[in-house]
């Protein structure tokens, strides 16, 4: 571990940082190389090299077990860990093949692994969230460290234990201007907002987006997606079925705060497809053009309204996530902010990357020993490290 933390040191060692996002549509593995500074406080990290992207596909029988349980319908707690046994070991295999490709050698892997329970706030007792992908699975397929389980340590010192991309985003983003705005727009849209030099990170869920953009897409036209925003650019949305989704109490709750699948999963799609029949929005049978175009405005007022309601807006919001993709979606979010935006790309991430190279950048300050949670991203007490170490294969 010494010799890790020595290549990490000199910017040699290859991180690579691995997830399934809440949309479920593959392994995402980002590679990277850092080079850190050692400090009167310990090291911290001051570079990030980006060396490749890819997704990958979920081996053998994984995908439709990952729907289920991303849909709350795994059979019990044997299907769960035996879920969460192969999801390690196809974490690990999936970071080798990319490193393989990219004609790299592994010296340390960051898994999140796939988040099939978030809290939303609503638990009387306090917050908890359950990501499956053993890291010492991950570990032996990878044949390298691995740090995993990053939420927990969030949520133990009162935090919400997401958005955590905040917590490399300083790094990520480091020679651009502030204050700076990233949205990521996956599963569910998030939030980074890096303020000018002195002040605190803030950083929030906004609600859903591809979980209810692709959940529609998955019962509706029997695809994965609504590639390019087709059909939610054929539509025109109705402003007062927007209205009545975004009543929803999670968009007018101030941050810090976070969602998942629990809150914006298959339930809420239920009660949004009946409420949108019942308004004459859609029917069964009909074309779901103008359910899909009000599905899209849902998500951009989410994003609107949550920046609306800062002291101070961004000057510059760059995107990333899966959404990106979905032209509509952007176009939306353009009309309701009122300026043109761009991804992340323009600031030298891989909008498909981003959330990649955050797991690799939080397994890299793990093993550095430096602390990274935020009072203002997650409501989580400041100066803990984040992350479960899984040592080598001898």
């Amino acid at each position: 571990m010494r010799e890790l933390v020595e290549r990490l040191e000199r910017g040699r060692a290859v991180v690579a940082g691995v997830l399934s996002g809440t949309s479920g549509d593959g392994v995402d593995v980002g590679l990277a190389r850092f080079a850190a500074r050692r400090g009167e406080r310990g090291f911290r990290l001051w570079r990030c090299e980006p060396l490749a992207f890819e997704t990958l596909p979920f081996p053998g029988d994984l995908a439709p077990r990952v729907r289920r349980a991303l849909d709350g319908e795994a059979g019990g707690a044997r299907e769960l860990a035996l879920l969460h046994r192969d999801l390690g070991a196809a974490f690990g295999a999936a970071a080798v093949a990319v490193a393989g490709r990219a004609e790299r050698t592994l010296d340390l892997l960051g898994s999140h692994g796939l988040t099939v329970y978030h809290h939303d706030g609503a638990e009387e007792c306090g917050p908890a969230s359950l990501q499956l992908g053993d890291g010492d699975f991950a570990a032996e397929a990878a044949g390298c460290c691995v740090v995993s389980d990053f939420r927990q340590r969030d949520m133990a010192c009162g935090g919400e234990g997401a958005p955590i991309s905040a917590l490399a985003d300083d790094l990520l983003f480091a020679s651009e201007p502030r204050p700076l705005g990233v949205l990521n727009l996956g599963g569910m849209a998030n939030l980074t907002l890096l303020p000018e030099s002195g002040a605190e990170t803030l950083s929030f869920d906004t609600g859903p987006a591809g979980s209810l953009l692709d959940g529609l897409a998955r019962r509706l036209l029997d695809a994965p997606l609504d590639r390019d925003g087709a059909c939610a650019a054929a539509g025109r949305p109705d402003e007062a079925f927007v209205s009545a989704c975004l009543a929803h109490p999670f968009f007018d709750k101030a941050p810090p705060k976070s969602t998942g699948r629990d809150t914006f999963g298959e339930a809420w799609l239920d009660e949004l497809c009946e409420r949108a029949a019942a308004e004459g929005v859609w029917r069964p049978g009909e074309d779901p053009a103008d359910l899909f175009a009000a599905a899209v405005e849902v998500v951009a007022e989410a994003v609107a309204g949550a920046l609306a309601r800062l002291p101070a807006a961004p000057r510059r919001l760059l995107l990333a996530g899966g959404g990106v993709h979905n032209r509509a979606l952007v176009a939306a979010l353009e009309r309701r902010l009122g300026r043109p935006l761009e991804t992340t790309a323009a600031a030298g991430v891989d909008p498909d990357g981003r959330e990649a190279l955050v797991f690799a950048t939080l397994a890299a300050r793990c093993l550095l020993g430096e602390a990274v949670t935020s009072t203002g991203a997650t409501g989580a007490a400041q100066g803990r490290v984040l992350g479960k170490i899984s040592p080598p294969p001898p």
